[in-house]
C-alpha cells in the first residue's frame, strides 16, 4: 500500500546539512495501523511530512499503491493528497467556522455537491460521536471533542492513507484512550491504512499492528508491535518497550533475565515449576502484565543464581514451555 524506499532528507544549517532522515526504507500493508516511535529529534514528523508531501525529500522514493508521489507534481500530485489525510497534534481546525464546516471544508475545496457534502458530515459526525456538536464552534468544545473533529475532517474525503501525527499527545489520559479506541474502531470498520507518529509506548501497544522504532534519522528496528515487545533487539527499543529494562551500571557482575509470557502462558504457575525443578536461586526483581492487541502479555526481570550449566538447563527449559526468556 504505502513504500518508503531510501529516503532521505536534510536541512541547511550554518554548519552543514542537517539530516532528518537518512535512507528511511518501510513498507506498509493495506489496514495496518503502522505506528513510528522515537525521542524527540529521531526523524518521526519529517518523515510523515515527506509522505504527505508537506516537504520534499532529497532523495528516495514514496510509493502510494505503486506509483512514486516524489515525482509527481500539480494536478497529479494534487489528486494523490486527496488519497490521504492528516490529524494534527494541535488540531488546527477553522476557528471561525461550526463543527460541520470544519469537517466539510475538503469536500468543499474539492467542490463536491451540497447534497454529497451534508451526506458524508453526517455519516462522520456519527461516527465520532457529535452530532450534537454540527453547529458548534471549536472554542465551546473540549480537546478530546476538538480531535474527533479533526479525525472526522481527515476521513471526509475516504483517504486510503491517514497520518496522525502525534494525535494525543495534547490530551489527558482519558480522553487518549477514547481517541485511540475511536482510531482502532475505525481502522477496523474501514480498512484504512493508519500511519502513527508518537513518542509514547502505550499508543503503541493499544493502537498499533506494526512499529518501526526511530533514532537519528533512521528506522533502527521494525516488526508487529507484538513481537518488538517482547524482544526488543537495539537499546533504544528496549528503553521503550520495556518498563523493566535494567541498565548496564546496575547490573554489575548479577545474573539478570528478562522473562515474557503470551497469552495462556502469562497465567500459568510457571516460575514456582522452576524453582522446584532447578537447583536455583530466583529473585523476582520487578514485573507488569498488560493487553497488547487482546493479547495478555507478562514480563517479569529475575535475579537467578547457579552454576553456569545449570542455569543454560534452565534458559533452555523456558524455551520448551514457549517463554521468552533473555540475559540483560
Amino acid at each position: 500500500m504505502l513504500q518508503v524506499k531510501n529516503l532521505t532528507k536534510s536541512y541547511a544549517t550554518k554548519q552543514g546539512p542537517l539530516y532528518a532522515l537518512k535512507d528511511v526504507s518501510v513498507e506498509i500493508n493495506k489496514g495496518e495501523i503502522f505506528g513510528f516511535i522515537g525521542l524527540s529529534g529521531a526523524g518521526k514528523t519529517s518523515l510523515a511530512r515527506c509522505v504527505s508531501s508537506l516537504e520534499k525529500a532529497d532523495s528516495g522514493q514514496i510509493l502510494l499503491e505503486g506509483v512514486d508521489i516524489t515525482k509527481q507534481r500539480g494536478a497529479a500530485l494534487r489528486e494523490t493528497r486527496k488519497k490521504m489525510g492528516l490529524v494534527f497534534q494541535h488540531f488546527n481546525l477553522l476557528m471561525n467556522a461550526t463543527v460541520f464546516e470544519n469537517i466539510a471544508f475538503p469536500l468543499r475545496i474539492a467542490k463536491k455537491s451540497r447534497q454529497h457534502i451534508e451526506t458524508r458530515v453526517n455519516e462522520l459526525l456519527e461516527v465520532v460521536g457529535l452530532t450534537d456538536k454540527s453547529d458548534a464552534y471549536p472554542a465551546t468544545l473540549s480537546g478530546g471533542q476538538k480531535q474527533r473533529v479533526g479525525i472526522a475532517r481527515a476521513l471526509v474525503a475516504e483517504p486510503q492513507l491517514v497520518i496522525c501525527d502525534e494525535a494525543t499527545s495534547a490530551l489527558d489520559p482519558d480522553t487518549t484512550k477514547s481517541i485511540l479506541a475511536l482510531i482502532k474502531s475505525i481502522g477496523v470498520q474501514t480498512g484504512v491504512t493508519f500511519l502513527v507518529i508518537t513518542h509514547e509506548m502505550d499508543v503503541i501497544k493499544e493502537l498499533c499492528t506494526h512499529v518501526a522504532v526511530m533514532e537519528d534519522g533512521e528506522i533502527i528496528e521494525q516488526g508487529p508491535v507484538l513481537e518488538v515487545l517482547t524482544a526488543p533487539k537495539t537499546p533504544t527499543a528496549k528503553r521503550f518497550f520495556s518498563k523493566d529494562y535494567i541498565d548496564s551500571a546496575w547490573r554489575g557482575t548479577r545474573r539478570i533475565f528478562r522473562a515474557v509470557f503470551i497469552g495462556e502462558t502469562a497465567r500459568q504457575a510457571f516460575i514456582h515449576d522452576v524453582i522446584r525443578k532447578f537447583e536455583i536461586e530466583l529473585s523476582i526483581l520487578s514485573g507488569n502484565i498488560e493487553n497488547v492487541g487482546g493479547i495478555m502479555v507478562g514480563s517479569l526481570i529475575l535475579e537467578i543464581t547457579g552454576k553456569d550449566e545449570i542455569l543454560a538447563q534452565v534458559q533452555e527449559y523456558f524455551h520448551e514451555n514457549n517463554v521468552g526468556i533473555e540475559e540483560l
